[in-house]
């Protein structure tokens, strides 16, 4: 039997989606399983790894019944994994906490500020280029490990992330890669190591984090008791992964130095694939470590995009999710209906989108969502039009940043759940300027990312040139001369007069 076919685990904040490629890199079939996510005091958000473990269990279980796949049939794996996370492992190697803190878990802002007064915020930015909130980054997380947990500290082994804990529990062996270190709070994005400076000045053990491998690196078989979990063969090779952002990045054709797209899922980001860092300190891109050495993913995000969309649709659209449900029309599509009732500037509506607070992309973390100029004559399809508006025109503030590092003049890809919608996707392209494209690919590019690491790892692959002919174009978008011209002239001046109002709440 050949052993031609991969597993690619694209392991988010809601679930996990386990997807089986063939050699050629198409999908061939997809099984999600969520996990919790637990919310505790002081802006502390968990997740259990063994929910992730078990989700990975699960998933590949049910994936390879569902195709009718044999274990013989699956030479290789990759993890995608969320970022930032922070999974202490005693030194008899046992997980020390049933939950721990995930990408989005601020507890760590005091920690964080003793940080800065032993090392300068400014000089730690532009060498790990780590530009969100910085209490999001593991190694204040660590910090805040040792400030209020002594004891479970004291036993800590390895500190590892979300994927590297599924590959610990598939192979026995720690280890990340590059992409996922460099969101760890002490990598030197240009020395592709961890800074000793900073684990001293964070009073952290020298050995505390994995060992670093290439993306596409073997981390080693099966361990018989993997096996036997996921009904896989015990010489199936664990690929080290990468981080979301990177192997999206990949998977979204980002395999060379000037690519760019847009994320646009529940929360939403643009990047860009340059062979150097976007670093500013004043504005604060975030760049992780490409999956593939010597590139970078720099970006910019929101953190509440589809998910604000998803709150007006909850808020204002009831009945068109009651519809859904005795139907099954989807509310979404509803809304975009109702949306192009209304006209580009909504009627003078407008919408920031920050419901779930700001990023460094914003004049305060603290930021609220709102809307402004609403009068007794305006609709529900202006306010679902400037919600659209809203979240569009917070990604074009995003894109001009990176537009003034690195001229940005080609098409822009989009994937994630918004690019299903025509009219949304022609707004953006109104917005941006740029021409839009969706591909076949939509939601799978950090599955996609996932499985090049997993082909090209087992030797399948050579390079990563097959992605750029995975991908095809569905729908093209083309800007709109008049309505480009009223958003830089009118509609971007008065979204960014509404958030600097917003950020003084």
């Amino acid at each position: 039997m050949d052993r031609t076919k991969v597993i690619a685990y694209d392991l988010g904040t809601g679930g996990i989606k386990a997807s089986l490629f063939s050699r050629e890199g198409e999908i061939l079939a997809s099984v999600f399983i969520p996990y919790a996510t637990y919310f505790t005091e002081k802006d502390g958000q968990e997740q259990a790894p063994d929910d992730w473990w078990n989700a990975v269990v699960v998933s590949t279980r049910r994936l390879l019944e569902n195709s009718g796949t044999s274990a013989g049939e699956i030479v290789s794996l990759a993890i995608s994994g969320h970022s930032l996370g922070c999974v202490p492992i005693g030194k008899d190697g046992v997980l020390l906490r049933k939950s721990t803190p995930i990408w989005s878990d601020r507890r760590a802002e005091k920690e964080a500020g003793e940080f800065f007064s032993r090392i300068d915020y400014s000089d730690w930015y532009m060498r790990t280029g780590n530009g969100f909130p910085p209490a999001c980054y593991t190694v204040f997380k660590l910090m805040w490990y040792k400030q209020h947990e002594p004891d479970m500290f004291s036993s800590v082994g390895k500190v590892v992330g979300t994927k590297d804990y599924c590959n610990y529990r598939l192979t026995g062996r720690f280890c990340t890669d590059y992409s996922y270190a460099s969101g760890s709070g002490v990598f030197d994005l240009q020395g592709w190591k961890y800074e000793p400076r900073y684990m001293e000045a964070a009073g952290l053990p020298a050995g505390i984090f994995p060992e670093i491998l290439p993306s596409d690196a073997v981390v080693g078989p099966l361990t018989s008791e993997a096996a036997e979990a996921t009904g896989l063969r015990r010489d199936t090779l664990v690929i080290a992964g990468g981080v979301d952002n990177s192997c999206m990045a990949l998977g979204a054709r980002g395999f060379s130095s000037g690519e760019v797209y847009t994320s646009l899922g529940s929360s939403a980001w643009v990047a860009l694939v340059a062979d150097r860092p976007v670093l500013d300190f004043a504005r604060k891109p975030y760049v992780f470590a490409h999956v593939m050495k010597g590139l970078y993913t720099s970006a910019t995000c929101i953190f509440s995009a589809g998910s604000s969309f998803r709150w007006i649709r909850d808020t204002f659209c009831q009945d068109l999710l009651d519809r859904e449900r005795e139907t099954g029309e989807d509310a979404y599509v509803r809304m975009n209906g109702l949306a192009a009732r209304s006209v580009p500037g909504s009627r003078g509506v407008v919408f920031n989108p920050s419901l779930a607070g700001g990023s460094m992309l914003e004049p305060s973390p603290s930021i609220c969502g709102g809307f402004a100029g609403l009068r007794l004559g305006h609709t529900r399809s202006d306010i679902i039009h400037a919600a659209m508006e809203g979240i569009a025109l917070n990604l074009k503030v995003a894109l001009d940043l990176l537009d003034s590092y690195v001229p940005i003049d080609r098409d822009m890809l989009i994937v994630g759940g918004g690019a299903k919608s025509p009219f949304w996707m022609q707004m953006f392209s109104d917005i941006y300027g740029l021409p839009v494209i969706k591909t076949n690919i939509d939601q799978e590019a950090a599955s996609l990312g996932a499985a090049a690491l997993a082909l090209k790892g087992a030797g399948l692959w050579s390079d990563y040139g097959p992605i750029a002919r995975l991908h095809r174009t569905e729908c093209r978008y083309e800007p709109t001369e008049e309505r480009t011209r009223y958003y830089q002239r009118e509609g971007l001046p008065r979204f960014l007069q509404l958030t600097r109002l917003l950020g003084k709440f």
